[in-house]
């Protein structure tokens, strides 16, 4: 697996991290104000025939990419790999990275500032997903056609150029969405 290399004169115990809650901290590594926000996100693109698999839950009218926020002491690539378990009930595994997104948006009067790290994952056999609950949001994926991406009303919008050619090394993309 392709990735970011570790440095470190220091022996760790590695979380694991296909357990719920079993991470080395519950704490997402994000700063919330009243008027201003960040959050550190470990995303997933999967492809299967021409679509990727997108989430999206009973209170939001819009998809979103599969993954999630990062937990201190958790590496981008674990934090992807739990997500996208916890999401979809299936251990995928990751080919490579391919965008770094900071993305700039409002929800309310609060200014959001994400950045955002996109692995590609490698194909896998699987049946259906499972789906998350979280508290009274119910958490569920589909599959969008990438030809028709932009006429979902789905995040990130740059999916709809970009997942027909994925490039060969990873991108630096930001957006004000």
């Amino acid at each position: 697996m392709q990735g970011f290399e570790e440095s470190s004169s220091q022996t760790r115990k590695e979380p694991d991290i296909w357990n719920k809650g079993e991470s080395e901290s519950n704490t997402d590594i994000n700063y919330v104000t009243n008027t201003e926000a960040f959050r550190l996100r470990a995303c997933a693109i999967i492809i299967e025939n021409g679509a990727v698999l997108m989430a999206g839950n009973n209170h939001d009218d819009y998809f979103y990419s599969v993954g999630g926020a990062v937990k201190m002491g958790e590496t981008i690539e674990e934090a992807c790999l739990r997500e996208v378990f916890e999401e979809t009930g299936v251990k995928f595994e990751i080919e490579r990275l391919v965008f770094i997104h900071e993305n700039f948006f409002d929800v309310g009067a609060r200014r959001m500032h994400e950045l955002a790290f996109y692995f590609l994952m490698k194909p896998q056999v699987h049946g259906e997903f499972m789906g998350e609950v979280l508290g009274n949001r119910v958490e569920r994926v589909t599959w969008i056609p990438i030809k028709d991406f932009s006429s979902y009303s789905a995040y990130p919008t740059f999916f709809a150029e970009k997942l027909g050619n994925i490039p060969e090394y990873p991108e630096g993309i930001v957006s004000y969405e």
